[in-house]
């Protein structure tokens, strides 16, 4: 006979492979939590730099890789400033003999950097970055017809800090709600993305370390900077695609299309979203998805999956249209809660969560946690009555 834990643990790796749902208790109820057979999670950093911005220390990009390895990390952006080589980011981070892994899927990309703020690149494959990079000063609808011919994905840098985004917003598909390790100064962040998300435009929140200092190694000498890789470092935050399989083209649809959540860091948990849309007990829809109101109540599922801390007590906060609609209380080994709300039948309605509590250690970067404060995590939103061509 199976001891009870083993048994447990076996039944969701069955169902993981065969099924869509499984049971938990939660505080004396029966709540159904998802275990969706249709993709994987992937845990990565957007926004890291390395040795090829110029401001960059001890950060090469093998030490980049190893760390991030070493931590778990399934993909990987280093977005080098472009201005640092005078837009040949192709012959420079991305010819760099240590740009490559056996293991880690890692993206194109670079910072691009203007004087109306930065934005970072992601791509799937090689695409030509100096063609970008001279248009920078031009105007926003000739950097989109660039953009749009190099079929990229332009997302929005610290959009509320230094060196804010000053371009328009039809430009990017996605925002960095959550920009290293330090929370809050996101807070107007999060104020933007909800204009954005108010004015009908389905945006993905994502979120990056932003680190550029690593710890000294071998023979190298500390800097005036070296003591930031304490603090933040990649992975601070962690953010997590749901992608179709394990390749780059499915991080960079999941970044296209909201299938993205954000934690403190590699080991917290990660939240997930899903709604009942067809009221049938099915929780078919994700974050990212989008369908059209009947007027009727809906049913929404939250979940923390991963290391949770099993004797602490989380709140998860549910915003609906850019206010607190309710907030619950969770703990356990995999905190759920529902909920059901009647999003409007004419106007676009969305609702996206936040998670606070006490963060899981990162002991890799041990002093992080006393800047992310209790922000745990965020997910993107579940849309209704959005217009996808708006």
């Amino acid at each position: 006979m199976l001891h009870p834990f083993k048994s447990f643990f076996s039944i969701l790796f069955v169902l993981f492979y065969l099924n869509t749902t499984c049971v938990f208790a939660q505080d004396g109820k029966t709540l159904t939590a998802i275990i969706n057979p249709s993709g994987t999670w992937l845990k990565g950093d957007l926004h890291v730099h390395s040795r090829h911005s110029t401001e960059s220390s001890n950060n090469s990009i093998s030490k980049i890789i190893n760390f991030s390895k070493s931590v778990k990390m399934d993909y990987l952006c280093i977005t080098d400033h472009d201005n640092h080589v005078n837009g040949d980011i192709a012959h420079n981070t991305w010819t760099d003999p240590e740009f490559k892994s056996d293991s880690l899927l890692l993206l194109y990309g670079a910072e691009w950097t203007t004087t109306r703020g930065h934005g970072n690149v992601f791509s799937a494959k090689p695409y030509d970055h100096q063609k970008l990079f001279d248009v920078r000063d031009q105007r926003d609808v000739n950097i989109g017809k660039v953009k749009n011919s190099l079929g990229v994905h332009l997302s929005a840098n610290h959009p509320s800090g230094k060196d804010n985004f000053g371009f328009s917003y039809d430009l990017v598909k996605s925002i960095e709600v959550w920009n290293s390790a330090i929370w809050p100064k996101n807070a107007n962040a999060i104020m933007i993305w909800d204009d954005m998300l108010s004015s009908g435009r389905m945006m993905t929140g994502r979120g990056g370390s932003d680190s550029h200092h690593g710890v000294p190694t071998a023979d190298e000498k500390p800097t005036a900077n070296t003591y930031q890789a304490e603090f933040n470092y990649v992975g601070t935050p962690t953010t997590w695609v749901f992608a179709k399989k394990r390749s780059l083209d499915a991080i960079v649809y999941a970044l296209d299309n909201g299938k993205v959540s954000v934690s403190a860091n590699p080991f917290s948990p990660r939240v997930e979203f899903y709604a009942d849309e067809k009221g049938n007990g099915k929780f078919e829809m994700m974050m990212g998805d989008n369908a059209i109101s009947t007027g009727k109540p809906i049913k929404f599922q939250v979940q923390l999956m991963g290391n949770t801390l099993v004797d602490e007590t989380y709140t998860i906060t549910v915003i609906k249209n850019g206010r607190k609609l309710n907030a619950y209380e969770v703990k356990g080994k995999i905190p759920v809660i529902e909920f059901t709300d009647t999003p409007d039948f004419k106007t676009r309605t969305y609702y996206r969560v936040v998670v606070e509590g006490k963060n899981t250690p990162y002991p890799q970067v041990p002093k992080s946690m006393g800047l992310s404060e209790k922000m745990v995590a965020l997910s993107n939103p579940i849309y209704f009555n959005f217009d996808p061509k708006f």
